[in-house]
C-alpha cells in the first residue's frame, strides 16, 4: 500500500504536471525502496513485542517465536533499518539537503519507541502510527518537489505540495479511525495483556460509537474538497468517483460502526477502511486525467 501510494502520487499526479523534480526515475524507487524498508523494520519490531498479545488476537498470523526465532528477527529489524536509513542519507544528500537524512531516523526511531512503549498509552500509539502514515505521502514532497522549488516555478510547486498536504490529512483521519477500530477487533488480547486502549478505557459500546462522531469529520471535509475544488471545477468523473468509492464507503462505516460489537464486524470494518484509503490515494489520478480530459475538449 506505500509503495502503491507513492508511486502513484509521483507517476500519476506529479509526473503529468509537466513540472520540473528533485529525483530521476531510479531514485525515487529508492525512496520508496527506503520507506518499505524502514515501515517493514516497524513491523518487524512490533511483532517482537507483541508476540504474546498477538497469540491471543490472530495465533494463525504470529510469526516470531514460529516460523523465525526472536534473534533472528532483531538481526531483520537491524537489517531493515540500516538499509533504509542509509538510503535515505544518500538521498538526502543529491538533493544537497543532508539534514533531511534525520527525517528516516526520526521514523525509525519513532517506531521503536511506539512498539515498545507509546502502543501501550491511551490514543498516543494510534496518533503516531496515522502521523507516520502522513509522513510517507509528505515525504514525496520533502524529496522530490520542494528541492526543486525556485523563484520562477515556486507557485506551481506550492500548489503541488498543497494538494500533498490535503492526502496527507485524508490518510492520518482514515488511518486514526482504522487504529481504533483494530484496537477493538483486539479487545481481548489487550485487555489480558493489561494494554491502555481507547476501547479497553471505555468499552465497547462507547469507543464504536465515538468512532461513528469521529467519522463525521472526514465526511465533512470530503463533501467540503468536492465541493470546493471537483463541482466547482465541473470535474465531474472525479465527482461519480469520489461518490461512489469513497464517500459511499465512509457513509457505509459510519453506520455500521455504530452498532458493531463483534470481533467479525471489527475486522470488515477495518478493511473497510483499508479500501476507502486505497481509493482515495487512486483519486489523485481520476482527478489530474479529469482536469486533462476536460482541457483537451
Amino acid at each position: 500500500m506505500l509503495a502503491l501510494m507513492q508511486l502513484i502520487f509521483r507517476y500519476g499526479f506529479l509526473k503529468l504536471q509537466n513540472i520540473g523534480l528533485a529525483l530521476t526515475d531510479w531514485q525515487y524507487g529508492l525512496l520508496v525502496l527506503s520507506t518499505i524498508l524502514i515501515a517493514a523494520a516497524g513491523y518487524v519490531i512490533n511483532d517482537i513485542f507483541d508476540q504474546q498479545t498477538d497469540l491471543e488476537n490472530k495465533p494463525h498470523k504470529v510469526v516470531v517465536g514460529k516460523s523465525i526465532s526472536e534473534n533472528k528477527a532483531y538481526n531483520m529489524y537491524a537489517l531493515l533499518n540500516i538499509s533504509g536509513v542509509a538510503i535515505g542519507f544518500y538521498l538526502s544528500n543529491v538533493i544537497l539537503r543532508p539534514n533531511f537524512a534525520a527525517i528516516f531516523v526520526l521514523v525509525a526511531a519513532t517506531l521503536y519507541i511506539y512498539a515498545t512503549s507509546l502502543k501501550q498509552m491511551l490514543l498516543i500509539g494510534n496518533i503516531i502510527v496515522a502521523l507516520l502514515l502522513s509522513v510517507s505521502v509528505l515525504i514525496i514532497g520533502v524529496f522530490d518537489v520542494f528541492p526543486a522549488t525556485d523563484y520562477a516555478n515556486q507557485e506551481v510547486m506550492a500548489n503541488m505540495f498543497s494538494i500533498l498536504i490535503d492526502y496527507a490529512i485524508f490518510a492520518f483521519m482514515i488511518n486514526l479511525l482504522r487504529e481504533i477500530v483494530k484496537d477493538l477487533e483486539d479487545f481481548d488480547g489487550d485487555y489480558k495483556q493489561g494494554m491502555k486502549t481507547l476501547a479497553i478505557y471505555l468499552g465497547i459500546k462507547k469507543t464504536s460509537k465515538l468512532v461513528c462522531v469521529l467519522s463525521i469529520i472526514p465526511i465533512l471535509c470530503l463533501l467540503n474538497y468536492m465541493n470546493t475544488y471537483l463541482i466547482t471545477n465541473n470535474l465531474i468523473v472525479a465527482v461519480i468517483y469520489g461518490l461512489l468509492f469513497i464517500l459511499g464507503p465512509m457513509l457505509y462505516f459510519s453506520i455500521k460502526i455504530a452498532t458493531a460489537q463483534s470481533k467479525t464486524e471489527f475486522i470488515h470494518l477495518s478493511k473497510v477502511l483499508k479500501w476507502i484509503l486505497f481509493f482515495g490515494i487512486v483519486s489523485v489520478l481520476i482527478i489530474t486525467l479529469n482536469i486533462q480530459w476536460n482541457a483537451s475538449r
